[in-house]
């Protein structure tokens, strides 16, 4: 047992270690290329942010909203009775607990809020995994879609490497995810491995059940994913779109015209460079810097401070708008299973 404690304290140590080494990274390259781009004017870059209104600020959030309805397609598609608006709501509880506390803490709320809604805990888990991986596979089809928009003189020979590269990518993400719902032998494998590990804490463990219980899961996964695959997929990209969607308004809303800075060229370089989310906090200073970079090149210098503006003001609302949206959520879900107890508890009326 204490050997089993010691090996998760060491992999969440491990965990933590990687994340602060990659965010540590993206500052430092973000700060690198904004030192490449010139001397920034910070007291513009304030400015600009001080000139957005309420009406504004509303717009980008409403489209936040979209943005979450369409990145929720994937979990109420995936987890059968879990439905729209619960699929919202867990989204935005797990990455609330997932950005404040450490791992697995979004895990055991999903599951918590999984069992208060009635739904099977192991298949809504088996929908977030398979929300994961199309994302994973969304986010490097997303750099193809960029090539279409951006105009042919602004793409050079890596750009479209970059482009195939992502391709190649996203298919094998996919086809990895369809060979491993499919194979058999392979989740029998997982089955055995799970039935040992949980061997270590008890003496009775039926390695045979373990094994049909992950194989059956594994086909109704299979099953699951056949028939929502292409409709999650397009959601999902739909989810990315708006995402710069709301870099583009952010954009215009600090004065950046279509004259300095047509939306294909916004749309396009965003989606290019998708795939640096990957990043710890999204990409927070490479996604960026290179953005920054990008745009001013064709808007001009003159058009820098309001492109920084701009981007501060994206992340400020998909980042810090998604955190707000997220303490509702779970507060909403909380005092809905409170009510639900203390209605269980009190005595029936009599005539």
């Amino acid at each position: 047992m204490s050997s089993a404690f010691t090996t998760v304290r060491a992999w969440w140590r491990l965990r933590s270690v990687r994340t602060i080494v990659l965010l540590s990274v993206s500052v430092l390259i973000g700060w690198a290329v904004l030192r490449i781009i010139g001397r920034v004017n910070w007291g513009a870059v304030g400015d600009a942010v001080s000139q957005v209104s309420g009406g504004e600020l509303a717009v980008l959030m409403a489209v936040l909203g979209l943005r979450l309805v369409f990145n929720a397609v994937s979990m109420a598609r995936f987890v059968p009775g879990l439905g729209m608006w619960r699929a919202v709501r867990n989204d935005l509880s797990a990455n609330l607990v997932a950005t404040v506390a450490p791992p697995p803490g979004d895990v055991v709320l999903r599951v918590a809020q999984f069992r208060s809604w009635g739904v099977d805990p192991v298949t809504g888990m088996g929908g977030v995994t398979l929300s994961m991986v199309v994302f994973y596979g969304a986010r490097f089809i997303a750099p193809v879609l960029g090539l279409v928009l951006v105009t042919a003189d602004q793409l050079g020979t890596r750009q479209w490497v970059w482009g195939a590269l992502s391709l190649v990518i996203a298919g094998a993400i996919f086809t990895a995810l369809i060979v491993t719902l499919r194979s058999g032998r392979w989740a029998a494998s997982l089955g055995d491995a799970a039935a040992r590990i949980v061997g270590r804490f008890t003496t009775t463990v039926d390695t045979s059940g373990w094994r049909e219980a992950v194989v059956g899961f594994g086909a109704r996964m299979d099953a699951t994913l056949r028939g929502n695959v292409v409709l999650v997929t397009i959601s999902t990209l739909m989810a990315v779109i708006l995402d710069g969607v709301i870099l583009a308004l952010s954009l215009r809303f600090m004065g950046v015209d279509a004259a300095q800075l047509p939306l294909n060229e916004i749309l396009g370089a965003f989606l290019l460079v998708y795939p640096l989310t990957i990043m710890p906090l999204f990409g927070l200073g490479v996604l960026d810097a290179t953005l920054i970079a990008s745009w001013s090149a064709i808007a001009g210098d003159v058009a820098e401070p309001a492109i920084i503006a701009a981007a501060v003001i994206w992340r400020t609302v998909t980042i810090g708008g998604t955190l707000l949206l997220g303490v509702a959520a779970v507060g909403s879900w909380r005092w809905t299973v409170r009510r639900a107890v203390r209605t269980s508890e009190e005595p029936p009326d009599h005539d």
